[in-house]
């Protein structure tokens, strides 16, 4: 390990690579900082790339009364419609209104403060709905709603925020553990893990931002040795993916006799995406599976709605991630603030830690977290990042790129158009400009991922394992067989860049 004269010196080191980390590292490059970012696995690789998929207000927190939380997450939806109309687009949810669950009158009432709370620019209203027959819905069910939410690609926001960070100057670590900070000289000493070699180092950094997600309370106890302020709880959401429910591109938003809600999002054309539960978890983040319990549950919810009836036979595939909200001792996990509590311990060196959040707030998460650590430097720079495209968003939407890359390269397939506007926007020119046919962009893996695009993920983005590439980057492991991921599994343990290296590590690993 490098001696104290040879310690490279940050102003910020920011642990975790999901959502909030690669946010506030992105916005503190920006304004000028020099930032370091620690990701122990892969970037998204647990809470992050575990979510419903969704930048939306929260219109079921209204009825917590959570309007400062409700008023900002719609504030920022149209934002992040601007930032990154790649990875982010209008949806529109049909709520089915059953009169005994909650009455007609609360639910025009809320979706009244919904459409007015922060200004659109562009979505739509709500209106009223009346079903036939022929609908995907049971015939009991009669009348409903319509209104507006958005979409996002949840592990990509947090890649494209990593890649606008490194732009900005800082040292993005993936495969990367924290395993010791301690305070030298009002300052921390970090020392870094990489978690392949097995090679560490220590650097300096004036503050450190635990933005750690599920494990933010035992960082502190463990990691800093400090005595936690704010506790969480670590809360489960599951979700199955089946096969297509409904024929069009609305989403549906079901509400269940316990008084939760469960979405039915359409997912990668030819699927339906259904979540989330909300129980309490007590284990490793990282072990985190769906139960038998929790499938029932969603089975039920769903089965209680539509005509097709499904069981655990029709399902393709689950995931379940870990929510670290902070503490607020309700005793319902569904009654618990999806709030953000932002803790700037200055007993000693100074640290931030990230409490709760969501996805369609990191933004402003962000920028919360720079006014906290504004006083610790001088000549910070003014905030910037509402205005600011991600990458690859430089495009007018998602269609017209779409149409373009047809003009420009008429070899594409018409999913791998669609797919390339809609994940990478212009970021996808790094690897077919310049290719004039299919066999240009190399070996086909299968469903229109090619040896070019791969390429580009392990040079660019990180990437370095099949389930990088097939579950975060690009979503294309339901479309992937046995013998297709073998063949990018070996072609990964040949690649120039990952060549003679060991295997992945999990995170939350030892």
């Amino acid at each position: 390990m490098a001696g104290d004269a040879e310690q490279k010196r940050y102003d910020l080191v920011v642990v975790g690579g999901g959502i909030n980390g690669t946010g506030i590292a992105n916005d503190a490059a920006g304004r000028g900082l020099s930032v370091l970012l620690c990701e122990q696995a892969d970037l998204a690789s647990a809470t992050s790339s575990s979510s419903s998929k969704l930048i939306h207000g929260g219109l079921r927190y209204l009825e917590h009364r959570e309007f400062r939380l409700v008023r900002e997450a719609l504030r920022e939806r149209e934002v992040m419609l601007r930032k990154a109309p790649h990875i982010v687009w209008p949806l529109r949810f049909i709520l089915p209104h059953q009169p005994h669950l909650r009455p007609g009158w609360m639910i025009r009432t809320g979706l009244f403060i919904y459409d007015h709370l922060s200004r659109r620019d562009s979505l739509p209203n709500a209106k009223r709905l009346t079903f036939d027959a022929n609908g995907p819905l049971v015939p009991e069910i009669r009348r409903g709603y319509e209104y507006s939410d958005c979409w996002v690609d949840d592990a990509r926001l947090v890649v494209l925020n990593a890649l606008q960070a490194q732009e900005k100057g800082a040292d993005i670590r993936v495969r990367t553990r924290c395993i010791d900070a301690k305070e030298v000289e009002d300052e921390w000493e970090v020392t870094l893990e990489n978690r392949l070699s097995g090679q560490r180092e220590a650097v300096r950094a004036k503050a450190l931002v635990n933005a750690s997600g599920p494990w933010v309370e035992s960082f502190v106890k463990g990691n800093a040795k400090r005595a936690s302020r704010y506790g969480i709880r670590m809360i489960q959401g599951s979700h199955l993916i089946v096969s297509r429910l409904n024929d069009d591109e609305r989403a549906y938003i079901l509400q269940n006799q316990d008084g939760r809600i469960v979405f039915v999002l359409p997912y990668q054309r030819h699927y339906s995406l259904i979540g989330t539960t909300d129980r309490r978890y007590e284990g490793d983040p990282s072990q985190v599976g769906i139960s038998e319990e929790e499938t029932d549950y969603l089975l039920e919810v769903l089965n209680s709605h539509f005509v097709k009836k499904l069981s655990r036979d029709d399902v393709m595939a689950t995931y379940s991630g870990v929510r670290p909200l902070c503490d607020d001792e309700s005793e319902s996990p569904s009654a618990m603030t999806r709030d953000y509590t932002l803790d700037l311990d200055r007993s000693g060196a100074p640290m931030l830690s990230v409490f709760g959040g969501k996805i369609t707030t990191y933004r402003k998460l962000a920028e919360a977290a720079m006014h906290k650590l504004e006083p610790l430097f001088d000549s910070l720079g003014a905030a910037w990042t509402a205005d600011a495209t991600l990458p690859g968003g430089d495009i007018e939407s998602r269609a017209a790129f779409a149409s373009r890359l047809e003009r420009e390269f008429p070899f594409l397939d018409s999913d791998q158009r669609d797919r390339f506007a809609s994940s990478y926007g212009t970021l996808c020119l790094a690897f077919i400009q310049g290719r004039e046919s299919q066999a240009a962009l190399g070996y086909a893996f299968g469903s229109g991922l090619t040896q070019a695009e791969v390429d580009y993920l392990v040079g660019h983005e990180w990437a370095r394992t099949s389930e990088d590439i097939l579950t975060r980057r690009t979503k294309l492991g339901l479309f992937f067989n046995d013998a297709q991921r073998q063949a990018l599994d070996h072609y990964l343990k040949g690649h120039p860049d990952l060549a003679g290296q060991p295997l992945s590590v999990q995170a939350g690993e030892s």
